[in-house]
């Protein structure tokens, strides 16, 4: 195969690649708490016909060198955790991070994920538990006198009971940061992994030492700006055709070559 059709072939699969990293963020716009994803590429290694500083002769050397490219691809996806726009809902226990921050949950087996999406649920138990029914890290139960529920933006919950019983404080929400978030495993869900390259997680107590306020009855919408991903969309569109062009000419090069020689 002519090097100039494979180079281009590469540019193809990258930017396949590309635009379903794109297709994913614009499925996902109005997922809470979702982070979009962005495409790293890497070019691929050269094949060196002759070395830069070489000698061309008994008293010079080659300035540049002669070295072709092989082509691209994509090396990673990285999630881009800034702060999404707040939703209103007046749910009181719709809850948003603003700042730095991950909810803790825990799962069957035991373990932690994390997540941005603070749209919590009550279990039949009274226990507050996400969307999936899995429970908040510290555990958090409403009682069943429950009259109203007020979450402080330092994660304090407080309960007010019905029939005059005064008010009640039930815990405290914690949250967990971590010191590469872009190093955290998308496990679907709206949740996320711990891995080797974010770190351990840190706790904290929210609006203290770095981490986000709480805010009741809100939540954090996606941060995906859709006028950025249509544009991001045309530009992959259009680089994906100028790589079949290349490969197009590439191969009437080639049909040239054969029907004149």
């Amino acid at each position: 195969m002519d090097a100039s059709m494979w180079v281009a072939k590469t540019g193809l699969t990258a930017q396949s690649t590309k635009m379903t990293v794109i297709a994913n963020n614009l499925a996902n716009v109005n997922t809470v708490g979702f982070k979009k994803d962005r495409a790293m590429f890497e070019e691929l290694l050269y094949q060196t016909i002759a070395q830069a500083g070489g000698q061309t002769d008994a008293t010079n050397e080659d300035p540049t060198g002669f070295m072709l490219g092989t082509g691209t691809r994509i090396i990673s996806t990285e999630k881009i955790h800034a702060q999404g726009n707040m939703i209103s809902t007046e749910n009181s226990f719709d809850l948003a991070v603003s700042g730095d921050g991950f909810f803790a949950i825990t799962q069957q087996d035991g373990t932690f994920a994390y997540t941005r999406d603070g749209s919590f649920k009550i279990s039949s138990e009274g226990e507050v538990v996400t969307t999936g029914g899995q429970p908040l890290f510290p555990a958090i139960t409403i009682p069943v006198d429950a009259a109203s529920i007020t979450i402080g933006r330092d994660g304090t919950v407080t309960a007010e009971l019905a029939g005059g019983g005064g008010s009640t404080q039930l815990g405290s929400i914690q949250l967990s940061r971590f010191l590469n978030k872009s190093g955290l495993m998308p496990m679907g869900r709206n949740l996320y992994g711990q891995t080797e390259a974010s770190g351990v997680a840190e706790t904290g107590v929210p609006s203290e030492n770095g981490f986000g306020g709480l805010v009741q009855g809100m939540l954090e919408a996606s941060n995906v700006n859709v006028v950025e991903e249509m544009v991001s969309m045309i530009e992959t569109q259009r680089a994906y055709e100028i790589n079949s062009k290349a490969i197009s000419a590439a191969d009437g090069m080639l049909r040239f070559l054969n029907n004149n020689l």
